[in-house]
Formats: structure tokens, sequence, C-alpha cells
């Protein structure tokens, strides 16, 4: 049941403890990487200065824009000689955020991913397929390594050629999957589309999913589609990867693994933190890496601890599942919403498919919403039924968000097709 018991259900208090001694050594290491030196001298902050777990309080906040200022190598802390490998975003918009590891860092990570696919229930007799892509985008290298360090078959597949996916989970016996929710849908139906039952043709059991936000709707229409239990997990690549977090059999939030990092939920705004339950952006730090630790990282996801203890035993707190990141909140008309509050709604529909597209634009000095989404193919070409159904959903909508949005419902395969991140949003507004 365990991967590793002793600290996977270690007592609170010693838990405390460990993160105490290891949040001072990584004080001490962050000081020896350029960035660090200065901020931590500046705030006159030393590894004494913590005496409780309480005390992280009183160090400073770090931010992507820190990590891109200081690009490639200025919170690197120990010499790049000793450093064995690096991820780094696509930086498309400016300077990209590299994180670099060292070989321990990497062994620490690999124990990390294993631990959570452990949980799941996956064993070395299972054949793991990583539909992720792999070089600089962390998903595809962090299975990779936590699906071997756990003793299974891997295939790394990487990302897109649907087909080739589905001859691969035929031919080779695929248990599980590593896979972003949205292409979890598509490829259910290109499996529809080829006449592959998943229950009946494939030995699929579990799949693993994350890397974009999706609600609990969508994940229960995936596990229909595909026939499999899918398991929600989150990571970053600021964090090292995938592994971060991960939900247990009990799926009642994803439990974050303290050992490795300290986390904090704040209000986004005056950052102070908020009681548990209560929604406000996570914020973590490293205490179990060499190369590049991390200090009070603004993740900007938003979230909140599940209050109570676990009935699977473990004593690391969860996580709920996201509600959104903060710089993905969409302001229209005064109102605040997320795309996820949408997306509940439509995954609630069988008639409807799993690919839709919100369009934000300026109409007459106005700002207007369009949700285009397409139909499945348990909808006749019925066109009165057509108007109920979309009457129906803007009534829902319209009660969701505080406004009327304008629904579109297309024919499937109208919209976009995407094999990595789906894309959900354009904003094409004037003075944005």
């Amino acid at each position: 049941m365990y991967w590793q018991k002793d600290i996977e259900t270690i007592e609170r208090s010693k838990l405390e403890k460990l993160q105490v001694e290891r949040l001072r050594e990584t004080i001490s290491r962050a000081k020896q990487s350029p960035f660090y030196s200065q901020v931590l001298k500046e705030k006159g902050i030393t590894p004494d200065l913590i005496q409780s777990i309480e005390d992280i309080s009183k160090l400073p906040f770090t931010t992507k824009e820190d990590l891109r200022s200081n690009y490639p190598f200025g919170l690197v802390a120990i010499p790049l000689d000793q450093c064995v490998r690096l991820h780094s975003s696509s930086g498309t918009t400016g300077n990209p955020t590299v994180v670099v590891h060292s070989q321990k860092d990497l062994d620490a990570w690999s124990e990390q991913v294993a631990r959570c696919m452990y949980m799941v229930g996956l064993r070395s007799s299972d054949v793991f397929q990583n539909t992720s892509g792999y070089g600089m985008f962390t998903g595809g290298l962090g299975f990779q390594y936590g699906a071997e360090r756990l003793g299974a078959l891997t295939v790394p597949a990487a990302a897109g050629n649907s087909k080739r996916q589905i001859k691969f989970i035929s031919d080779f016996g695929t248990t599980c999957l590593h896979i972003i929710p949205s292409y979890a849908t598509r490829l259910a139906e290109v499996m529809q589309e080829e006449g592959i039952d998943p229950k009946r043709d494939t030995k699929l059991h579990t799949i693993c999913i994350g890397a974009e936000p999706h609600s609990e709707e969508q994940r229960k229409r995936i596990e229909k589609m595909l026939s499999v239990k899918a398991y929600n997990c989150f990571g970053m690549s600021e964090m090292n990867g995938p592994g971060v977090a991960f939900e247990c059999k009990e799926q009642n939030g994803m439990h974050i693994w303290e050992d490795y990092v300290i986390a904090e939920i704040v209000d986004p705004i005056t950052l102070q933190p908020v009681p548990d339950g209560e929604i406000g952006e996570l914020v973590l730090t490293t205490i179990n890496r060499e190369a590049m630790p991390l200090i009070r990282y603004r993740t900007r996801d938003l979230t909140c601890f599940v209050e109570g203890d676990c009935p699977c035993g473990r004593t690391h707190r969860r996580i709920a599942r996201f509600k959104g990141r903060s710089d993905d909140m969409i302001i229209l008309r005064g109102v605040n919403f997320f795309p996820i509050q949408i997306e509940k709604i439509l995954m609630q529909y069988k008639e409807l498919g799993g690919n839709y597209l919100i369009t934000l634009e300026t109409i007459n000095n106005g700002d207007e919403i369009l949700i285009e989404v397409e139909l499945s193919d348990l909808f006749t070409d019925d066109y009165p039924a057509l108007q109920r159904l979309t009457k129906t959903i803007v009534r829902e909508l319209r009660d969701e968000l505080l406004f009327t949005p304008r629904l579109k419902l297309v024919s499937k395969g109208s919209l976009p097709v995407q094999e990595g991140k789906a894309v959900r949003v354009k904003d094409l507004r004037k003075n944005t």
C-alpha cells in the first residue's frame, strides 16, 4: 500500500521537525546562489531565524519574474559542473524560466514520482505508456524516470499521433497512461472512430492526468470513455515537475509531499495565510533540492487545504482540485470567473463532446463572450432539440456566471484539434 511507509505515515510533529531541519539547510544552500545571497543578506535572514514551521512567513516570496530576471543561472546554488540537467519553459514572451538539477535532485524526483504511482496501485508488473512530450517539458522525463524506478515496463511514446498511441496500447498491453485531460478525451474519440472498445480491446486500467486545469466532471467523462480510473496529479517545472502532489485511491484531494516541499496557501492580494478549506494561492518552498532551491515560490494556482485526515493513512496534507490560476481569471463586464467554471457545466451533458473554445471579443464597444462546444455522437440531427439544449445550457451558464453568454453548439470536428495542452480561451478584446 505504501512505497515508503515510514515517511508517508509519519507523525505530524515529526514531519514538521523534519521540515524545519530541511528548511534551515535550504536557506544555507540558497545563500550560495547570486539571487538569494543578495535577497537574504538584505533582509538579514539566516538559518537560525527558523525555529518552527510558522517562521517560514518571515522569508521573502519568489516569483516567476525573479526566475526570468535572473536568467539563466542566477538561482543556481552549486557549481554548474555539478549539475546534470536543466529544464526550461518556452520563453515566447521574454526570457524563459530555467530549472537546474543535480544527480541527487533527479534521484529524489524519481523516488517522488514512483511514490505517487505506487499510491494509486501501479506496480512493477504494469506497462506504463507516457504520452507527454520529452525534452524541455518535465512531464515526459519526470514520469519516465519515476516509472522506471517503480520497475514498470515503460513505453516512451511521447506526444501526438493518436493512431500510433492506440497501436502501442493494443500491441504492448499498456495498463497505464500518463496523459493530459484534453488529449485523453481526444484519444478516446479516436478509439471510438477506429471501432476499439477500451474495456474489451485493451488492458488499460489506470491513467494519470494533469498539466492543465480540468473539472471533476471531465475526469468522470474520461473514466467512462476509457473504462479506467483517472487520478489527478500536480506538478510544475519550478518544483521539479510531476509528483509534487497526487491523489490516493480515496480521491479526496491530492497529497502534497511535505518532505519535499513546504506548502502554504495565502490570499493572493494580502499574501496572508488563509484558513484550511478557504481558497487561496498555493505557495511552495523546496526543502529537498540541491542545485536550485526555491523559497516561497508563488505558483499562482488557486486551491485550498482539505480539512481532516485521509482514510488512506497518509499524514501529508491534501490540496483540493485547482479552481484555476490567479493569472487565468477572466474579468468580463465586471464579473470575475474561471474557464473551469464553464467546463464544469458543459461536461455534464452527454450530448456535448469534450472540445470547446471560449472567445472574448469587443463588439460595438462592449466586451462579449462566445462559447463554442462540439456536439457528441449521441446527438442526432434535430433542430428543435438543439434549440432546447442550447437554452438549457445558457440558463445554467447564466446562473453560474451571472451574465448571459452566447453559446454555439457546433458539429463534431468543427473546432481545432490539439494533441498538446488545449487552448481553451482566445482573448480578442481591445485594450486588454
